[in-house]
């Protein structure tokens, strides 16, 4: 078979050039979509400090004369994650586009998620390593525990502190309705720890003091229901209104009142409350975070062996050693046993 060359010009196909071409016209008469995306180099910045139905609450340029909130919805172009989503948490700064003017009516959109300094999770069960993200950039948890009516739960508190510790989130106890019981039982179960820690009575919360410490951070609060925790944050933040509930004569039990996580800014500090839970699974943390987080041993620890669990049955564990002679005194035997009892709670070893 012959090839057509540019000399046959009086060849068989001579009379067909690119012009002959036939392309098949676009039936919705749209441009072809482009694989670059806009830069958005104009965004502004937000805080998201509420999620509802895919609409989010912002706070825009804070602490300017032009603060101002506005709402917002996720762009297209913000991505997917693996699970088919990205997801926009309270707490996360991110970067809006279109309608900023937080107008009535107005609408933006979320174009970025700018990097998270903490994230705040949990999952399902203790079995489930699929997270659920509670709160982003939070660096300190309030934990609120009441000393009566609901019963203290030390077990659950534990489980709030390996999240803290995973997370590397400050964690602070605040104990309420004193007047019903003495919490000195319950604390005692804490004593390893340098925990901060307030009391009050029945709806008589030390704000003052409070406030002081939440000033300049973003504490994330959490507790088991009807403990007072949303009570609490109507005393700090009066417009707040957040929903209280009470606890049930029958089972001890608290309702669940609150059932969405929002922010309230408090001077130049945020309060995130949560709902009120009554598990904290801890699926996806990492045990050798919780290490981390008591300095004094872990330092200790790497004179231990490879793979050492630093349980008391731990063979050669420096650790224990140390503690067992007394190197460490009374806090240090009260700080290994807290930490042992992290580790059993999360019942997993480090390594």
């Amino acid at each position: 078979m012959s090839w057509l060359t540019d000399d046959d010009d009086d060849g068989e196909y001579s009379e067909y050039d690119e012009s002959s071409a036939k392309v098949r016209p676009n039936p919705k008469a749209n441009k072809p979509r482009s694989k670059n995306r806009p830069d958005h180099a104009d965004a502004v910045s937000g805080r998201v400090f509420s999620v509802d139905r895919g609409r989010y609450g912002m706070w825009v340029a804070e602490g300017t004369p032009e603060e101002r909130q506005l709402v917002a919805a996720k762009a297209r172009e913000l991505g997917k994650n693996q699970d088919g989503k990205v997801s926009v948490v309270t707490g996360d700064w991110v970067d809006l586009v279109g309608d900023v003017t937080g107008d009535e009516g107005s609408l933006a959109r979320i174009v970025r998620i700018q990097p998270r300094s903490t994230l705040l999770r949990r999952s399902a069960d203790d079995t489930d390593a699929v997270e659920r993200i509670i709160v982003a950039n939070a660096d300190q948890m309030l934990i609120v525990v009441a000393a009566a009516n609901p019963e203290p739960r030390p077990r659950l508190v534990d489980r709030y502190l390996v999240a803290a510790f995973d997370a590397g989130i400050t964690p602070i106890l605040c104990i309420t309705k004193t007047d019903l019981a003495d919490p000195a039982i319950f604390l005692a179960n804490f004593a390893g720890l340098d925990l901060l820690v307030f009391e009050s009575r029945s709806d008589d919360f030390p704000l003052v003091d409070i406030r002081a410490v939440l000033e300049g951070h973003t504490t994330v609060a959490v507790g088991h229901s009807g403990v007072g925790k949303s009570t609490l944050v109507n005393a700090l933040v009066p417009d707040a209104n957040r929903a209280v509930g009470r606890v049930n004569d029958v089972t001890g039990r608290g309702r669940h009142t609150s059932s969405s996580t929002i922010s309230y800014r408090i001077g130049s500090g945020w309060i995130v409350d949560t709902p009120g839970v009554r598990s904290f699974g801890l699926g996806h943390v990492d045990p050798a975070n919780i290490l981390k987080s008591f300095t004094d041993l872990a330092l200790l620890a790497e004179e231990c062996p490879r793979g050492c669990t630093h349980l008391p049955d731990a063979p050669d564990c420096n650790i224990v050693g140390r503690v067992n002679a007394g190197d460490l005194g009374q806090i240090g035997s009260l700080r290994l046993d807290s930490f042992q009892r992290l580790i059993t709670t999360l019942g997993s070893t480090t390594h």
